[in-house]
C-alpha cells in the first residue's frame, strides 16, 4: 500500500526537514506485520514528493494476532490488507512520522507552524460509506477532495463499483495536522482495526485530534468508528472532547441502540447522519454499551416457559393495514415507507442521500400509531429514548411511556430527552421506568398501543413465550407494533458475516415471522397485518419487517382514550389524577442520580364514571373479552 505527500512550497525540498526524512535516502522501518519504507520519487526546488510504502507480510500479520483472534482460515492469509490503505498504514504512518506529527521542526520552525500547499494521494482506500463519506470527513478540514470509486473489474463495468476509492486531497494545511488527520481517519474510513482497541486509544485519538476533532461536524461518527464502537471508551472520549470544544457531553453522547449491519448497507445509506434528528447534531452510529449487549432481554420469567414458542398456526389477517399518512413531511404509501425517499445532506459530492433505515423504521412506527389514532403509547425496550422523543414531539400522544431492562439505557434516555429542562406540560405526559418484559408488570397495562421495535430478536427463543404472555396476555394493549430484521435481506449487505448484530439471538425470514405472529394471534386473540420498512426488494423483501397486531375484541374493549367520550373505561383499577411516576436513572453531565417527576394522569376516574359517559361496557363483558386488569400505566 502506498501514500504520497507532495508540496510546491519553495524550496520544496524543505519537506524533508518537516518530515525528518532525508530526500536522498531510502529509509526502512520494521513493523510487526511487515516493512515500511520512506523514499522521495521527486525532490527539487519546485516540487517534492515523499512516499510511504508499506509491504505487509500476510504470514507475519497472522502471527502478530492474539490467540483470541477469530480463525478465518484462508481469510487470514488472502485478504486486501497488503494492498489497501487501512489501520496498518495508519500505524506505520504514526511510527515513521512520529516527530513530524508533533509539529516540531528545529530547522524550519516557521514552516512547521503554518499551512503549506499539500497534495496527498492514496490510490486504494477501503471506504465503508463510499466517496460521499470521504467528502464528509475531509472537506470540513479544508481539503479539496477527489474520491473516485474503484470498479470491481474495469473489463466488466456492469459489475459495478467496489468498496474501495482512490483518494486525492489538495489544500493549504499544516503538515502536522494533515498527518494526524490521516492517522485518525484512515481506520475510520475502513471502519476496522487490525489490533485490539484498548483504553489507550482514547489518548491517541485526543492527541491526534486535539486541533481539529472537537469542531468537526462528524466528530461523533469519527469517535465511535475509531474506538471500535466500544461504548465505555467512546463515552470517555466524548467527555474529553466536550472539554476541548463548546459542546456539553450530552450533545456528543451516543445512544444505547444497536449498531447493526444495517449501518453498512451499500452507499449511500451507510450510517449517514442516522441520528441527526432529535437535537443530536453529531450523533450518527447506533451502538450498544459494553457489558449491556443491547440487553433488552429480561431476567428469567416468574412462570413456566415453553421452549417452543416461535412456531405454530393461527389465523393471520394478511389484509393491508391502513395506508400510510404523512410522517415528518414524507408521505408513506400503503405497504411502507417509500424506498426512494431522500433527504438533503449538504455533503459535497452528493446533494441527496437515502434516509437511514433506523430513521425510516422510527417514522414508520410513528406513522402507524397516528393512523390508528392511538393516544396512550408505551415503548417496550425503549433504549435511549429515540422513539419516546419522537412521540413526545407530537401533542396527539397524550401519554408516552418508555421502559427498558437497562438502567444505563434509561439514564441516557433521560439525558437525551433533557428531563431536567423539559417543560412541565410535556413532562406530565412522560413516564420512564425500568422493567423486564418477561415479568408481569401492571405498569405495562392501560395503553392504546405498545411498540416492540427491534426488541424480540434480542430475546432467547425459549424466552419468547414469557414475553408473549406478558405483552399480549396480561398487558393486552389494543394494538401491538413489532419490528424485527428480515434475515432474507442480509444478502444485500456487503461483507456481512452472520447476523446483523452480535447480540441477536435469531433473525427470521418473512415466513418465520408470519408463523410466529400467527401463533400469537391464535393464543391471545389478535389479528395481524404486515408491512415492509425500507427498500422493498422484489426478491428478498424489505430490510425490516413490521407486524401490526390488533385485538380481536377491540370493539368491545372500549374506545381509545380521548375518543368518543372523555376517556375509555378501565376495569378493576382506578387512576389517581395526581399520581406520581418515578423516572429513575437520570444522570446529567453534572450528575443528578434521580429525578422524580409528577405525572398528571388525566384518565377516567373509575369504571363507573366512564360507563356513565357511554364509553364503557360492563366489567363482566370486558373480563370475558380478556381486557386489561390492573392499574393504568400512569401509576407507579
Amino acid at each position: 500500500m502506498l501514500l504520497t505527500i507532495s508540496t510546491t512550497v519553495r524550496p520544496a525540498t524543505d519537506l524533508g526537514f518537516l518530515l525528518h526524512k532525508h530526500p536522498d535516502r531510502v529509509q526502512e522501518f520494521g513493523q510487526s506485520y511487515g516493512m515500511a519504507r520512506v523514499f522521495y520519487p521527486e525532490a527539487d526546488e519546485e516540487r517534492c514528493t515523499a512516499a510511504l510504502m508499506l509491504d505487509v507480510d500476510p504470514v507475519r500479520l497472522v502471527r502478530s494476532r492474539g490467540r483470541s483472534t477469530p480463525d478465518y482460515t484462508l481469510g487470514q492469509y488472502v485478504n486486501d490488507r497488503p494492498y489497501a490503505a487501512s489501520s496498518l498504514l495508519a500505524v506505520a504512518l504514526g511510527d515513521v512520522f512520529r516527530t513530524a506529527r508533533t509539529g516540531r521542526c528545529d530547522s524550519r520552525p516557521e514552516l512547521a507552524a503554518g499551512p503549506i500547499p499539500l497534495e496527498i494521494a492514496l490510490p486504494v482506500l477501503p471506504c465503508r460509506g463510499g466517496p460521499q463519506l470521504a467528502h464528509r470527513l475531509f472537506e470540513p478540514l479544508g481539503w479539496e477532495v477527489e474520491a473516485r470509486a474503484v470498479p470491481l473489474d474495469e473489463g466488466f463495468p456492469e459489475w459495478g463499483d467496489s468498496r474501495y476509492v482512490g483518494l486525492s486531497l489538495r489544500g493549504e494545511v499544516r503538515l502536522a495536522d494533515a498527518l494526524n488527520q490521516l492517522y485518525v481517519l484512515l481506520p475510520v474510513l475502513d471502519d476496522s482495526k487490525h489490533y485490539w482497541v484498548a483504553s489507550d486509544e482514547v489518548d491517541k485519538l485526543i492527541r491526534a485530534g486535539e486541533s481539529w476533532l472537537a469542531a468537526h461536524p462528524e466528530r461523533g461518527l469519527i469517535t465511535r468508528r475509531y474506538l471500535g464502537r466500544r461504548w465505555a471508551l467512546t463515552r470517555t472520549a466524548f467527555a474529553r472532547l466536550a472539554e476541548i470544544g463548546d459542546d456539553v457531553e450530552e450533545d456528543l453522547e451516543p445512544p444505547v441502540e444497536e449498531e447493526s449491519a444495517e449501518t453498512f448497507s451499500v452507499p449511500p445509506e451507510e450510517d449517514a447522519g442516522a441520528l441527526r434528528d432529535e437535537g443530536s447534531p453529531a450523533i450518527h452510529d447506533e451502538m450498544v454499551p459494553d457489558g449491556e449487549a443491547a440487553n433488552r432481554q429480561a431476567a428469567p420469567s416468574d412462570g413456566a416457559v415453553d421452549g417452543e414458542a416461535v412456531w405454530g398456526g393461527g389465523a393471520v389477517d394478511r389484509r393491508a393495514a391502513p395506508s400510510g399518512g404523512a410522517v415528518d413531511g414524507a408521505v408513506a404509501p400503503s405497504g411502507g415507507i417509500a424506498d426512494d425517499e431522500v433527504t438533503p445532506d449538504g455533503g459535497a459530492g452528493d446533494s441527496t442521500r437515502k434516509r437511514p433505515l433506523n430513521t425510516l423504521r422510527r417514522e414508520a412506527v410513528v406513522g402507524v400509531l397516528e393512523e390508528l389514532g392511538a393516544h396512550r403509547v408505551i415503548d417496550l425496550g425503549c433504549g435511549s429514548g429515540q422513539l419516546v422523543g419522537a412521540l413526545l414531539g407530537r401533542p396527539g400522544f397524550t401519554k408516552v411511556a418508555g421502559t427498558d431492562v437497562s438502567a444505563q439505557a434509561l439514564a441516557i434516555a433521560a439525558r437525551r430527552l433533557k428531563l431536567d429542562r423539559m417543560p412541565d406540560r410535556q413532562l406530565e405526559r412522560l413516564e420512564l421506568f425500568q422493567g423486564a418484559l418477561t415479568y408481569t408488570d401492571d405498569r405495562f397495562a392501560g395503553y392504546d398501543a405498545a411498540v416492540l421495535m427491534e426488541v424480540i430478536e434480542h430475546v432467547d427463543p425459549s424466552r419468547l413465550s414469557a414475553l408473549e404472555r406478558v405483552v399480549f396476555g396480561t398487558a393486552r394493549p389494543v394494538h401491538v407494533i413489532v419490528t424485527t430484521p428480515n434475515v432474507e435481506y442480509n444478502v444485500r449487505y456487503d461483507f456481512l458475516e452472520g447476523m446483523r448484530h452480535s447480540d441477536h439471538r435469531f433473525e427470521w425470514t418473512r415466513a418465520e415471522f408470519q408463523a410466529w405472529a400467527a401463533k400469537v394471534c391464535g393464543e391471545y386473540g389478535y389479528h395481524v397485518a404486515f408491512r415492509p420498512v425500507g427498500d422493498d426488494d422484489p426478491e428478498v423483501g424489505s430490510p425490516t419487517q413490521m407486524a401490526l397486531f390488533s385485538a380481536v375484541n377491540a370493539a368491545n374493549a372500549g374506545k381509545f382514550s380521548g375518543g368518543g367520550a372523555e376517556n375509555a373505561a378501565r376495569v378493576e383499577g382506578t387512576v389517581n389524577a395526581a399520581s406520581t411516576a418515578r423516572v429513575e436513572g437520570v444522570v446529567n453531565a453534572a450528575s443528578t442520580a434521580r429525578v422524580e417527576v409528577a405525572v398528571n394522569a388525566t384518565g377516567a376516574e373509575d369504571a363507573a364514571s366512564a360507563a356513565s359517559a357511554g364509553d364503557a361496557v360492563s366489567a363482566a363483558n370486558v373480563a370475558n373479552a380478556g381486557n386489561i386488569v390492573g392499574v393504568g400505566g400512569g401509576d407507579d
